[in-house]
């Protein structure tokens, strides 16, 4: 009896260890269809691509070739952008697996069963649905299967690129970067023009370059604010669009029907031989209309305000602070449908474009280098400085003695105008400058500065008022002064 049980025994360890064979067997012909593949699967070149379509998250966009271009099917109107769906199109002219899973038997457990994204594409000969699956966090790679019966876990994940909005996909207008501008005309609120000139004689200054006609003379122009206005224009955020289709409507809603402004720009461009061309640019801009009216409104009744009653200084000062105004603003380049949405700060340095906005705030018309004597006439009390030599080598004299006039010549270039008026002077004179320049020639300025208020004097330069400098500026010049000739 025991002899048939031990036989049993040893008859079920036979059958359990041929099962566990059977199962090691069948374990390891499974692990032999996951293998690491480094081959590329799929190798369509962009330009043989007719349409593209795909569907992510909530979202499905569907585009085909026209001509060079193409044309989004949502809406015929949509400018689409060639380079955006280009490189939308770039994983696939050679995507590469880094391992292969042969004839799985669950895409779920891969995520394919609801892919998180599909994709069609179409030669017009062949078309390919792509499915993306889940993404693999141990290998940084997500699943994809192309219908062939394997799935893959790609090198690289075509997400990166589909997870993109229509807006990023609108083909944006061009902004020119402005070495330098040829000229520039502003219209509307703002109506003057400005011209390059590499050479003029009505500048004393060797870095002026642009210049405007104003009061019947040609005056130079802070080269720095120019080119600072033309890198604002340049360096424009064109991607918050709000509509790529405005019709005569939308440009009244949005306050381009009659811009507040419009900036035209003729420019200096290079053609494809190399030749140096001229280009022009166009841009229009301006407020929410509704806002603009509401600030208009505010506006003017300050002014009547400030009119009607005399502002102590102590009531200014305990004058609470308000909160910063927001500002809705739009720009359009050129003639194009689109119209795009403005910061606030970027709005009100476009605007910033008069000819007050951009001339030299200095008081004093030329570099200090070139002052080969000042006149200095203070309290009734005539005063001469006299220099020889040129450049680092001039030597300032006072009554034949020579003088460190570093001081002196920094209190002059420190003299700048804070607001630009033409008021003429009503009170008494503080301090009189005849400044000559060692230039051809050798031209005088004539630079007065009269008692304006508590923190103003005003300037007026060659006999016109320019504007009010800080008092501070002023007094530290007659403190210059009056150590070097007391």
């Amino acid at each position: 009896m025991k002899r048939y049980k031990r036989l049993w025994v040893l008859v079920g360890v036979l059958c359990v260890a041929s099962i566990a064979t059977v199962a090691v067997t069948q374990y390891q012909e499974k692990k032999e269809e996951i293998a690491v593949s480094g081959e590329t699967i799929l190798s369509i070149a962009a330009d043989d691509i007719q349409s593209l379509s795909w569907e992510y998250e909530d979202q499905s966009f569907s585009f085909h070739r026209e001509g060079e271009g193409w044309t989004y099917e949502g809406d015929e109107t949509f400018p689409v952008s060639s380079e955006s769906i280009q490189l939308l199109l770039e994983p696939f002219a050679e995507l590469g697996a880094a391992f292969t899973i042969q004839s799985p038997e669950d895409l779920g457990q891969y995520g394919l069963d609801n892919p998180t994204c599909t994709i069609d594409l179409s030669t017009g000969e062949e078309s390919w649905t792509i499915l993306l699956g889940d993404f693999s966090t141990m290998d940084s790679q997500r699943y994809l299967s192309m219908g062939d019966g394997n799935v893959y876990l790609v090198t690289h994940d075509p997400l990166e690129e589909f997870d993109a909005q229509l807006s990023e996909l609108i083909d944006h207008d061009d902004l020119p970067y402005f070495t330098r501008a040829n000229s520039i005309q502003f219209s509307g609120e703002t109506a003057y023009s400005i011209e390059y000139q590499e050479e003029s004689a009505d500048t004393y200054r060797e870095d002026d370059r642009y210049f405007t006609q104003q009061d019947g003379r040609n005056q130079p122009l802070d080269t720095s604010l120019v080119e600072g206005y033309l890198r604002a224009v340049s360096t424009l955020d064109l991607s918050d669009y709000v509509t790529y289709n405005a019709t005569e409507e939308d440009l009244a809603q949005y306050g381009l029907d009659t811009p507040q402004l419009i900036v035209q720009i003729a420019y200096p461009k290079e053609d494809e031989e190399g030749n140096e061309t001229e280009a022009t640019f166009q841009l229009s801009v301006s407020r929410d209309p509704e806002e603009l009216a509401a600030a208009q409104e505010a506006e003017e009744a300050s002014s009547q305000e400030m009119e009607e009653e005399e502002a102590s200084s102590q009531s200014s000062e305990e004058e609470a602070a308000t909160e910063e105004e927001a500002i809705t603003a739009y720009v359009r380049v050129g003639e194009s449908p689109i119209v795009y949405q403005i910061t606030g700060e970027e709005y009100e340095a476009l605007m910033a474009a008069s000819y007050d906005d951009l001339r030299h705030r200095e008081v004093l018309p030329a570099e200090t280098g070139n002052l080969s004597q000042l006149d200095i006439s203070l309290e009734g009390t005539d005063y001469s400085i006299t220099s020889e030599g040129e450049g680092e080598d001039r030597v300032y004299s006072y009554e034949e003695e020579e003088l460190d006039a570093q001081e002196l010549l920094n209190a002059l270039a420190a003299l700048e105008v804070d607001h630009f008026t033409s008021e003429a002077p009503t009170q008494k004179e503080e301090i009189s400058l005849t400044v000559h320049l060692d230039l051809e020639g050798e031209p005088t300025v004539s630079i007065q500065f009269y008692r304006y208020d508590g923190d103003s004097c005003l300037a007026v330069v060659d006999g016109t008022s320019v504007g009010l400098v800080p008092r501070e500026q002023v007094v530290d010049l007659i403190e210059t002064v009056n150590a070097i000739v007391l």
